[in-house]
This record gives C-alpha cells, sequence and structure tokens, in this order.
C-alpha cells in the first residue's frame, strides 16, 4: 500500500497500488460536458494522467499548466488527462481563464472511480492524491509516480521521458 502525506500528516489511500506493468484500471468520469468517460474512450492512444488535489490550488495548477504546455510536443499519439475532485464546471472555468485547451480534464467527484481504482482516494479528505501515469497503447502501465507527500510535485521530467520512450 502506498504511504503518502497531504501537509505532512499521513493520509489513508484505500485500495490497490497500480504499478508499472499492470493493465490500467477502468474507471468512469465526467468530462467537462458531463459525459462519462472511461478508459475505453482514449484506447489507442497513449495515455499520460496526472491526477491533482484540485486545479484551484497553486501546486496542481502548475502541475497542469506544465503538461498542458508540454502536450503539443507529444505528438498526436498522446492524450494528457488531468484528473481531480474538482466539478466539471469548475474544472471548465479553470480551463478557460488559463488558456488550458490541449489536455483533457476529467471530474471524479461524482463516484470516485478513479481513485479507488487507482488506489488515490485520500479518505480523510475526499480529494485524489498527486499522482502521474503512463499507460501505452495497449492499456499498460509504463510509469507511475504516487507522489510522496501531496503538496511537492512530482517529477515532470520522468514522466515526460516514459511518454517519450512510448512514441519514438
Amino acid at each position: 500500500m502506498v504511504q503518502i502525506t497531504f501537509k505532512q500528516n499521513p493520509v489513508t489511500l484505500p485500495g490497490n497500488e497500480v504499478k508499472v506493468g499492470d493493465q490500467a484500471p477502468d474507471f468512469t468520469a465526467l468530462s467537462n460536458s458531463l459525459e462519462p468517460k472511461s478508459l475505453e474512450d482514449f484506447k489507442g492512444k497513449v495515455l499520460l494522467v496526472s491526477v491533482v488535489p484540485s486545479l484551484d490550488t497553486g501546486v496542481c495548477s502548475d502541475q497542469t499548466k506544465r503538461f498542458s504546455d508540454e502536450a503539443a510536443s507529444l505528438g498526436e499519439d498522446v492524450e494528457v488527462l488531468t484528473v481531480s475532485c474538482d466539478l466539471p464546471f469548475a474544472q471548465k472555468r479553470w480551463t478557460e481563464i488559463n488558456g488550458v485547451d490541449s489536455i483533457t480534464t476529467l471530474s471524479d467527484h461524482r463516484d470516485l472511480s478513479f481513485g479507488e481504482a487507482y488506489g488515490l482516494t485520500m479518505q480523510e479528505l475526499r480529494l485524489l492524491a498527486r499522482s502521474i501515469f503512463v499507460v501505452d497503447k495497449d492499456g499498460k502501465v509504463a510509469y507511475v509516480e504516487y507522489v510522496s507527500e501531496g503538496t511537492d510535485h512530482p517529477d515532470y521530467d520522468k514522466a515526460l521521458e516514459a511518454v517519450k520512450k512510448l512514441t519514438n
């Protein structure tokens, strides 16, 4: 089981840790237009999945902007997703205000389906733990980072390197 802290306080992450080599777990989350989306909707693409507690906080905002800025250079075979428990309306507002249009934001607020499938739901906060997953075109997990302190940045370079290895 993954152990992380949020603001230096331990949090409980029920569920299973996803590891490199695992088949990516399926999930259902909502798009900004309230459409259910699942792993199947991104079949055949390399996925860079950036998970944040809330877009309206500094590190989460920076993380999402960074991957949005990188998205165009990753090629058409790559889909960048940001998943949080923010409401779809809040995600849409945030992306419009910040000019972020090269990634897909998905909301896990309704069922916590993504959080439960990937072992990311911080039980005490009902938010998702900061993490990164890279999934290959066949749905296998190629890279995982569970950020040990929820207010820290992930290793952007390692995640991007993992994506580039799958697309070269």
